[in-house]
């Protein structure tokens, strides 16, 4: 399991700086994360890092103990998830867990209709999911820059819709579930060469912490 580490935790200041100071793009003006904890403001430092998903994750965390004892609760699901879904890249994130799906696991081109393959995989995500309740869960579409900017926005967002709709038909409450279409806005690699629009071509989760879970953390209850 990878650790991504140095996140630095941002306080509540700072992230007002960032929301009132900086001009974000229209795609996260317009791509507001739902109700779900941390997502406005994770909108805005994903911004900030390149990656929307990552900055839910460090939007919604609240560090100290309590951060830890979610830390704990993450580790637990993300090592569930690692054994069982063998179509997906696992990272653990600060006090949350990213996820990612290479879009040709997922998606024929051009399409966001799920395949078998794929449909497999999300309802082992699911089980996991309905085992560990109290998160809130962002899902992510992204393309490479083939096509206009608008088509590979739609398209995302599509994308995005399948993903958490799958999800939802597997028992997931839709009250969890955020989506967010990013088109080619947040490519991890350069779109020169097929491998790397391959890269791009993808769906990011983010699962962290709801309010619920924040709670029982801060009163040592978990």
């Amino acid at each position: 399991m990878k650790k991504i580490k140095g996140i630095i935790l941002i306080s509540a200041f700072a992230v007002s700086v960032l929301i009132y100071g900086c001009s974000a793009s229209n795609t996260v003006k317009g791509g507001v994360i739902g109700g779900a904890s941390g997502g406005v403001v994770g909108g805005v430092i994903g911004h900030q890092y390149d990656n929307t998903v990552l900055g839910a994750i460090i939007g919604a965390a609240i560090g100290g103990t309590a951060g830890v004892l979610i830390g704990n609760y993450m580790d637990r699901q993300a090592k569930e998830m690692e054994n069982d879904i063998a179509g997906a890249k696992i990272e653990r994130v600060g006090e949350g867990i990213k996820i990612t799906f290479d879009s040709g696991i997922l998606f024929e081109t051009n399409s966001s209709a799920l395949q078998y393959e794929a449909k497999a995989n999300i309802s082992k995500l699911a089980k996991i999911l309905n085992k560990y309740p109290d998160t809130n869960i962002l899902v992510t579409g992204h393309t490479d820059s083939d096509g206009t900017e608008q088509y590979n926005q739609t398209l995302s967002k599509q994308r995005a819709e399948s993903v958490s709709d799958y999800t939802m038909g597997q028992g997931i409450n839709s009250s969890r579930l955020s989506i967010i279409g990013l088109g080619e806005t947040e490519p991890v690699t350069s779109n020169e060469t097929a491998d790397g629009k391959r890269q791009n071509r993808r769906v990011e989760i983010a699962i962290f912490a709801n309010e619920e879970l924040k709670a029982a953390a801060e009163k040592g209850n978990l």
